[in-house]
């Protein structure tokens, strides 16, 4: 079909109440045209694909039936939640998704009151939904409020933690568990085999089947007839497949498994369940990538795949370049499999990111050594923490903004203990498109503060590669190495092991007139903007601080003692990061200096591209140029009156 020929029924929704207005049995093809709509889109604007065309027809039924935005719909981590933002009124901009200044790519309060409650981390939906739930009871507000969360999202403590809660409170509350048996990578876990257990349990399906069809013909002479065909399968479920419902310990009524991809069958599911009061879940079955053929192969790249031929599905620019930097995380990933391969007490430990965090490289080599625990941040910590606590080198890597969720664990069962776990942060400082969510601007300010704790922040990749060496030398205690995303600077950065010396800082250039101090990634930026200055006969003293935790003390008298006018860039929160251990130290010492903090402002950094947001927080190359020339040219004019 020609669908440019013909006017689309998409053209005609621009928000639920029109899409409340099709005809039922047009459904399927709203699905397909949001489906195309989407693979458009992010075909030339890059997003999160296999996600939102797995939900098509989820999100299609539940705004069908529901009455948002007066009945609330939270989407679990949110990246699925594409198609409920172009059928929420953001159709006409969804071309500014996760661009600067655009629209965030995430659900967000703030943007739209069809988005009930803001996400972009995991697991929270089930607590967000009863919260809300039990609100409306207290102020006694009617309407329907429902949770959509993944089953990689379900491995999460604060998932169970919610469903815990919700059945003891027996409030009106409705979890879609979206079922396709992967997050970013494959799902793992007992939980999986559980849920497989129920998909693939062919006698009580078929059986759940037939009673529910023959119910619902019988439902209409008898109301509450489907209500009976519910108990009569609860049993059924115990008795044929020789176990008690996991959901239904927790007093929730279980409806399902059922083909998520139906959009006739989840409206006619939800309108029957939408009388049913109580806590209730509805286990549906999806597979990542709908309707895109490579995106559901390959649901791993898919997931978020970059620029692709909305055709053919081939991924543009995928073959990379050989004088192109490597990504940080393959230089962590490469590095571990050579020091493993040297030190057989080193294990990898990531919480779902098997290939975001390039631990894969790893795991396809010894598979043994590799422990991808499921999206669970806290259990990834004290895992970790057990397994140092007999010897093991554990390198746990979590990204900088999901190890929040862990910051008790790294407290209290690790450093508290001086325990030898490797923590290998990736994604730290601004990440870009993926917005305040994500952005890993805090952890040099949350974690400074904790006793016990090595804090590096390598400038490049071979920097990065040498404090990967050096962390499993000896037990030095609990050690933190962050690094950011995207690429490096290095071309040629796998040259010999070289021991780093804990809490030694390293001149990057001399100079005379202002000394620049940088920790991380920071110190790149920092360096074009030197490069410049120094043509315009401006000599800044550039310092890789390499740590924030030791701080290189002696370094610190030194250039303390000489310059009056010094500059300290960070990839990361200046209330409380290394800025301000610079200040610190000067105030204990009794040191006296202006001191220009360069770094992310008080404040949550919305999307847009790396690049962008340096500008935008002023410690891009230009930036830091503009800061050192305030300081140093008033002062040289001033020699020159």
């Amino acid at each position: 079909m020609d669908t440019n020929k013909e006017e689309k029924l998409l053209d005609q929704i621009n928000y639920p109440a029109d899409l409340r207005k099709i005809d039922k049995d047009q459904l399927p093809q709203v699905c397909d045209e949001l489906r195309q709509f989407i693979i458009d889109m992010c075909s030339s604007n890059p997003g999160h694909l296999g996600a939102s065309l797995g939900v098509v027809e989820l999100t299609v039924a539940l705004h069908y039936v529901y009455n948002t935005p007066h009945d609330a719909l939270i989407w679990d981590v949110g990246h699925q939640a594409y198609g409920h933002k172009i059928l929420t009124g953001r159709k006409s901009v969804f071309n500014t998704n996760r661009q600067y200044k655009g629209i965030s790519g995430f659900p967000r309060m703030s943007e739209s009151e069809y988005d009930s409650f803001g996400t972009g981390h995991s697991s929270t939906s089930i607590s967000a939904a009863l919260g809300m739930a039990v609100a409306d009871r207290l102020q006694k507000i009617k309407r329907d409020v429902v949770a959509v969360i993944g089953d990689g999202s379900m491995t999460a403590g604060l998932a169970f933690e919610g469903l815990n809660n919700a059945g003891m409170e027996n409030t009106d509350l409705l979890v879609v568990l979206n079922d396709n048996n992967i997050a970013i990578d494959p799902s793992t876990g007992a939980l999986k085999e559980y849920l497989t257990d129920i998909t693939t349990s062919r006698t009580y399906n078929k059986v759940k089947a037939e009673l529910w069809h023959l119910f619902g013909k019988i439902n209409k002479i008898a109301p509450h007839a489907r209500e009976y065909a519910q108990k009569l399968e609860n049993g059924l479920k115990s008795v044929l497949m020789h176990q008690s419902n996991l959901f239904e310990s927790f007093k929730f009524r279980y409806f399902g498994p059922v083909d998520g991809h139906d959009v006739l069958h989840l409206v006619e599911l939800l309108e029957d369940m939408k009388s049913i009061r109580g806590p209730k879940l509805l286990h549906i079955l999806t597979v990542k990538g709908k309707g895109f053929p490579l995106a559901e192969i390959n649901q791993t790249v898919y997931h978020a795949p970059g620029r692709f031929d909305r055709n053919t599905g081939e991924l543009v620019g995928a073959h990379g370049n050989d004088k192109e930097p490597s990504l940080y995380q393959d230089v962590f990933g490469h590095t571990l499999l050579e020091l493993a391969r040297l030190n057989d007490r080193i294990v990898g430990i990531t919480p779902a990111m098997i290939s975001g965090c390039s631990l894969k490289i790893l795991m396809d080599e010894m598979p043994d050594r590799v422990f991808d625990v499921g999206i669970a941040e806290q259990h990834a910590v004290t895992f970790s923490a057990g397994l140092a606590a007999q010897g093991i080198t554990p390198y746990c890597n979590i990204y900088s903004s999901f190890l929040q969720r862990a910051y008790d664990q790294v407290i209290h069962d690790v450093a508290l203990q001086k325990l030898p776990v490797v923590f290998c942060i990736d994604r730290g400082g601004i990440v870009g498109s993926d917005g305040a969510t994500h952005q890993g601007v805090f952890d040099l300010a949350y974690l400074r503060c904790i006793p016990n704790i090595i804090l590096s922040a390598p400038m490049n990749e071979e920097e990065l590669r040498n404090m990967l060496y050096t962390a499993q030398l000896r037990n030095q205690g609990t050690i933190a190495i962050r690094y950011p995303r995207g690429r490096g600077s290095m071309v040629n950065w796998q040259g010999p092991f070289r021991e780093i010396e804990i809490g030694k800082a390293r001149m990057v250039r001399p100079g005379k007139d202002i000394a620049v101090l940088t920790i991380g990634n920071a110190g790149n930026l920092a360096e074009e903007a030197l490069e410049r200055l120094e043509a315009e006969n401006i000599e800044a003293e550039h310092w890789d601080m390499r740590f924030v935790k030791p701080l290189d003390q002696e370094c610190l008298h030194g250039i303390l003692r000489h310059f009056k006018n010094i500059i300290t860039v960070e990839d990361g929160a200046v209330n409380g990061g290394f800025g301000s251990a610079i200040l610190e130290f000067m105030a204990d010492n009794g040191y006296q200096a202006h001191v220009k903090r360069l770094g992310v402002p008080d404040e949550f950094i919305d999307h847009g591209t790396q690049v962008e947001l340096y500008r935008q927080c002023g410690y891009d190359a230009d930036g830091i140029y503009k800061a050192v020339k305030s300081m140093v040219v008033p002062r040289m004019l001033s020699k020159v009156g």
